[in-house]
């Protein structure tokens, strides 16, 4: 198969990008502003898991190539290597986070710890696990990462799995991706947790370790911050 051009790799991946999450972005707009029925927002993350499959359809690629998909339920040993990585990288990640933010927020910003859980915390996991992470992880380290791997040899490595550029330049626009849906100054900081979803996507082979370990993320910070009193427990 002869190897695409980076021109033409790019220009397809903005084209994906932009479109997608300029749509996302009016699809938002559509609810916050016009009041459009919640419902609608269920689209989001229907375009994060269809839209590179769409893609690959008009490409006349495998979509199966391009990791698009999470393992049967039956099948144990892909479950469980996803979790142990999983646990592995929360270990790693929340043993010295826990302590980092503690002294941020409580001395720092001198936020009180008040130690209130959101409430339908059961809600707040489906909702980052199903409707954000695995969405977002297909879109990014699923589609965009392999496709970017094309043109970017894994060159590197880190704690023994090959990496290239192409988990960087992902990274960079998941990072940014945030902002063309709801600008925040902080966005720029989720480049950092995209590199390690990125890394587990190569070490995994796969996209559930990583989509795992996004929503323990976006769960994990969300219980911190309604502990301290900076989110609304509702």
């Amino acid at each position: 198969m002869e190897k695409p051009s980076k021109f033409a790799v790019w220009k397809e991946l903005i084209a994906l990008w932009l479109g997608t999450l300029l749509t996302i972005r009016l699809i938002v707009f559509l609810h916050s502003s016009l009041g459009i029925h919640e419902i609608f927002l269920g689209l989001v993350p229907l375009l994060f898991v269809y839209a590179p499959v769409w893609l690959c359809n008009w490409r006349g690629a495998d979509s199966w190539s391009y990791q698009l998909s999470i393992p049967a339920f039956r099948d144990g040993k892909s479950w469980g290597n996803a979790v142990k990585l999983c646990l592995l990288v929360n270990l790693c990640l929340w043993i010295w986070y826990i302590p980092v933010y503690h002294v941020w927020v409580g001395w720092i910003a001198n936020k009180a710890f008040i130690g209130t859980l959101p409430k339908d915390l059961w809600m707040t996991v489906a909702y980052h696990f199903f409707y954000v992470a695995i969405p977002e992880e297909f879109f990014y380290r699923g589609y965009m990462q392999t496709r970017f791997n094309e043109i970017y040899p894994k060159k590197y490595s880190l704690f023994g799995v090959k990496i290239g550029m192409g988990l960087v330049w992902t990274s960079l626009l998941f990072a940014f991706g945030h902002s063309i849906v709801l600008l925040q100054w902080w966005h720029f900081a989720i480049f950092f947790p995209s590199l390690i979803f990125g890394w587990m996507r190569e070490k995994s082979g796969g996209v559930l370790a990583g989509s795992m370990f996004h929503a323990c993320c976006n769960i994990g910070i969300t219980i911190l911050d309604t502990m301290y009193g900076i989110r609304s427990p509702i």
